[in-house]
């Protein structure tokens, strides 16, 4: 870090450093945090916006409290960029996001500042009152506090959490920072974001309040005082629609500016001292201080690398389609042949590629926040009434729908899409946004028809298949671009559970699930062997498997999905039941989580790129490598 134009924050490698300055000096502290993230962020890009609007309060929490011995717990990883610079990561920031670089998100792996690993929203309040709960029992007088931003507390589970702790006893010793900055990765919606707008509205109140502080005194030591603060609880009737937070227990204070440090510093030390639960509603901007993020706080959420004189430059010119674009253009398209057609996303328009549907049939898009368990039996409710709902959702975050999928669309054999975008192996986000699990826990449920297209072409018509098959059905799409292939206009249909032979060889063939298939056709095509792209998870091509068995050596699978209970699980089990016994390699993402890395990278370490496969299979059998040793297969 250059001493030059960082002559404090280059002082600091750790909250112990930071702590070592004057208050007074904080204000200049934040101003080359805020300036070297700019810098940093330029380089090596990443989540943006969201740390620009944390920077005060990040420096704020570690000035006040004793970090790590004091437990600071994060929500929503996008805010922590400013944090792990402050928390020894300031110098390799710029390897956030590659291979062996800075996680995206807090790791408890990587750093003891990191209390609680997070990647999904909404869980910092369960884990600090966790954990204060935890201390409090031990006699341990370490202060926990739970930040929660960027769109987390529209989610239930924060409802939940703050449910509970205002009705402990003993009361827990917890402080929840609410970071109010009105977005997710869109806009925040639905009722809490309009209440806390009216609140933050109420400048009445707060001067009112601030003013009866002055002249009034302590309410501890004061009876004007505990009276004044009386009528605080009735005049917030008058002023704001809900005493939501004072109601569930939470001594509620604010809303104050975010950015202002004197007066988070002076709220923070106050609240530090104070016994039970409490939550502090602190303002801010995402993208401060950075006037295009604060003008585009959608476009400025997550970057690539830029200069940031000149701001994120779209380079134009003609894009590979993603298959989030695919998928986009897909429902735009069967929207106006059905009318029953309902689009539903748990906050991410812009990345579950809504946008277009957005603003073409607004009656029919449905945002409903951080609230994946809602979004599922939103859709099954919509179903019971002959609607065709669309769930567009990331792998990783269907998870937190699963019980939902399985008891209120499944078990009722309810006519709803899932349309699950980052399948398989992610990438630079790490394990906590990888979509290596969702093959295994979709094919185990009744009634499922489960889909993994090859090419984009495909997943257009699969999405048609899905859409238009009377039940429960996902499509599952990897993230990024495919193979090239050209989407017709048509939506057309694919026959329930039947496989594409790809290429006829013999000796073995190689069934592929996916995104695969392009990797089983290179090395099919290399080594004389039999591709098939199987297209259906869930029911298999029973057929073409039996016969496949009858002319082929042995089987090897191929699937962007965890070995475990995935697509080759399915094929064994099969062949187990049909009495099929064949040699079967199973090729797969393995048994564990994998770190950040690139999309190929984690491929390659996994063993699925071509080199490795061609490896994997003549390790297996040597044989073919000379083209002998196996009985010939009947073409």
């Amino acid at each position: 870090m250059d001493a030059q134009r960082y002559p404090r924050l280059s002082r600091i490698t750790y909250p112990a450093d930071l702590r070592q300055f004057p208050e007074a000096e904080l204000p200049a502290v934040a101003a080359e945090l805020r300036e070297y993230l700019i810098e940093s962020v330029g380089q090596s890009g990443g989540h943006f916006g969201a740390g620009l609007g944390v920077i005060e309060l990040t420096v704020a929490l570690h000035w006040v409290y004793d970090t790590p011995n004091d437990r600071l717990v994060w929500d929503v990883g996008h805010q922590t960029y400013p944090h792990k610079i402050l928390t020894g990561r300031g110098a390799r920031i710029t390897s956030v996001k590659k291979k062996g670089g800075v996680a995206p998100f807090p790791k408890r792996s990587e750093s003891e500042y990191d209390t609680f690993g997070v990647g999904h929203s909404s869980t910092s309040i369960s884990a600090a009152l966790g954990m204060a709960t935890a201390l409090q029992r031990a006699g341990d007088p370490r202060r926990v506090v739970a930040v929660i931003g960027d769109g987390a507390m529209t989610a239930g589970m924060a409802y939940e959490a703050l449910n509970h702790a205002g009705g402990m006893d003993p009361e827990p010793d917890v402080l929840v920072v609410l970071n109010d900055n009105r977005m997710s990765i869109s806009e925040n919606v639905g009722g809490l974001t309009r209440m806390l707008g009216k609140l933050m509205a109420s400048s009445t109140l707060n001067a009112v309040r601030e003013g009866g502080k002055k002249i009034l005194g302590d309410k501890r030591t004061s009876p004007a005082a505990r009276f004044m603060r009386r009528w605080e609880e009735h005049a917030k009737g008058m002023f704001v629609p809900s005493t939501l937070f004072e109601e569930m227990g939470f001594h509620y204070t604010g809303p104050i500016d975010g950015h202002d440090l004197p007066a988070l510093l002076q709220a923070l030390k106050m609240l530090k001292g104070r016994k039970g639960p409490q939550l502090l509603h602190v303002i801010t901007t995402k993208g401060k201080g950075y006037e295009r993020a604060e003008d585009d706080q959608i476009g400025y959420h997550a970057v690539g690398p830029f200069d940031p004189g000149q701001g994120v430059v779209n380079k134009g010119g003609a894009k590979k389609p993603t298959y989030t674009d695919v998928f986009s253009d897909w429902l735009c398209d069967a929207a106006a042949a059905e009318p029953r057609l309902m689009g539903i996303t748990p906050a991410m328009r812009e990345g579950s590629g809504l946008v277009r549907f957005s603003r073409e049939y607004p009656e029919r898009y449905f945002d409903v926040a951080i609230a994946e368990q809602h979004a599922v039996t939103l859709a099954a409710g919509m179903a019971c009434e002959g609607a065709k709902p669309v769930v567009a959702i990331y792998s990783t975050f269907l998870q937190r729908g699963y019980d939902q999928l399985v008891h209120d669309v499944a078990i009722q054999d309810l006519d709803v899409l899932f349309a699950i975008d980052r399948g398989g192996v992610v990438g630079p986000d790490g394990a906590t946004h990888a979509g290596n699990l969702d093959l295994s826990f979709l094919r185990c449920v009744p009634n499922m028809v489960v889909m993994a297209p090859a090419d984009e072409a495909e997943c257009r018509a699969m999405l048609t298949t899905g859409l238009r098959y009377p039940g429960p059905a996902a499509v599952r799409y990897p993230r990024g671009t495919g193979p090239g292939v050209a989407v017709p206009a048509s939506l057309d249909t694919l026959p329930i559970g039947k496989a594409e032979l790809r290429r006829r060889g013999s000796r073995i063939a190689l069934l592929a699930f996916g995104a695969l298939v392009p990797v089983a056709e290179a090395v099919g095509a290399e080594l004389g062997l039999t591709v098939v792209n199987m297209r259906f998870v869930k029911p298999l091509d029973r057929a073409l498997l039996l016969e496949l068995a009858a002319s082929h050596e042995g089987f090897a699978t191929l699937e962007d999905n965890v070995v475990m209970g995935g697509a080759g699980s399915a094929v064994l089990e099969l062949f187990a039941e049909a009495g099929v016994l064949k040699p079967t390699l199973l090729l797969g993402l393995p048994d564990r989580f994998q770190d950040h890395a690139s999309r190929e990278e984690l491929l390659a370490e996994a063993g699925l790129d071509a080199a490795s496969v061609r490896a994997a299979l003549l390790a297996r059998w040597p044989e073919l490598a000379t083209g002998g040793g196996l009985r010939a297969a009947a073409g």
